[in-house]
């Protein structure tokens, strides 16, 4: 795969929605489709929101329906009464998508976002048809992340009220510094990301501002998912137990995730299909996001 330096641009930045639930009300963003197309659920990672999709999701909705939503903590999603932890958040993405359709949906998962959607599709067989993983939070081995992301996971094991100390001992990051510094660390090359999708974030941001809970929700879903792949036996035959067909689409360069890490969920479930992005970091869909949608594109077009 060659990549260039070049910012592409992106064509819409859909609807924005909301669905209410028992427990509250859940954002997305509504990019539209064909009607009767399936349903297709882009699902952010930790930190993220339906921004991060931006750039590729206007490529899929020629033929199909694609909607990303905001976790509870995240984007403009606040959790309320939910948890915002990688649990609570599978159950509350498989009641958005049966408020939404139902009929069985695609999923498509980045980071964080994978983790979840595979537990929706590992749980609720009846309800995923197809499970896309962009570079999945996927269960530890040796490789371990560049030492930054490593110092921050080991500090999403710590318990919520010292992890809560520490981030009030730090100087509060702008929300608009801490959306460039997502993109900065989730990207190999950061000048890949177009103008309007950076933008976009940045407008997001501002349109959030401060919440009271964020920190809380951070850590909360941080905490959980650690320890969620940190037990490796027990996440890999959740991973194992799948039913759906799965599409692995894992960047050479992550720094979040090594790729290490993907060639060896690869290799042990080898009903998946193995889709290595060269060059690419931890959000393909930002940096090469035309790559990615041809690459999800052909291969659902051999499961459907």
């Amino acid at each position: 795969m060659t990549q260039t330096s070049v910012r592409p641009a992106t064509r819409n930045a859909g609807e924005s929605r909301w669905v209410h639930l028992t427990d509250g009300p859940v954002h997305y963003v509504d990019h539209g489709g064909p009607e009767g197309a399936p349903l297709t659920v882009l699902v952010h990672g930790l930190g993220g929101s339906h921004a991060n999709w931006a750039a590729m999701a206007p490529l899929l909705t020629d033929t199909h329906r694609v909607v990303a939503v905001d976790l509870a903590g995240f984007g403009l999603t606040t959790a309320g009464v939910r948890p915002s932890s990688v649990g609570g958040n599978a159950d509350l993405l498989h009641r958005f998508v049966a408020a939404l359709t139902p009929e069985p949906a695609i999923l498509v998962g980045n980071s964080m976002g994978g983790m979840v959607s595979s537990m929706v599709a590992a749980d609720h067989p009846e309800s995923v048809r197809e499970l896309v993983l962009i570079d999945p939070v996927l269960p530890l081995t040796a490789a371990l992340p560049d030492r930054m992301v490593t110092a921050n996971l080991l500090q999403g094991m710590l318990p919520l009220k010292a992890r809560m100390a520490i981030a009030r001992r730090r100087n509060p990051i702008p929300r608009s510094r801490a959306a460039m510094q997502l993109v900065t660390l989730c990207c190999d090359d950061p000048d890949r990301v177009s103008e309007d999708v950076i933008d976009q974030h940045l407008a997001l941001a501002e349109r959030r501002g401060y919440v009271e809970e964020t920190a809380r929700d951070f850590l909360m879903a941080g905490r959980s998912m650690v320890f969620t792949f940190a037990r490796a036996r027990r996440y890999a035959r959740l991973l194992a137990s799948i039913q759906a067909p799965v599409l692995l689409i894992h960047g050479t360069r992550d720094r979040l995730v090594p790729f290490r890490v993907a060639r060896v969920a690869a290799a042990a479930n080898q009903q998946w299909t193995f889709a290595p992005g060269t060059g690419v970091g931890h959000v393909p869909m930002l940096e090469a996001p035309r790559w990615t949608t041809d690459r999800i594109r052909e291969w659902l077009q051999t499961h459907s």
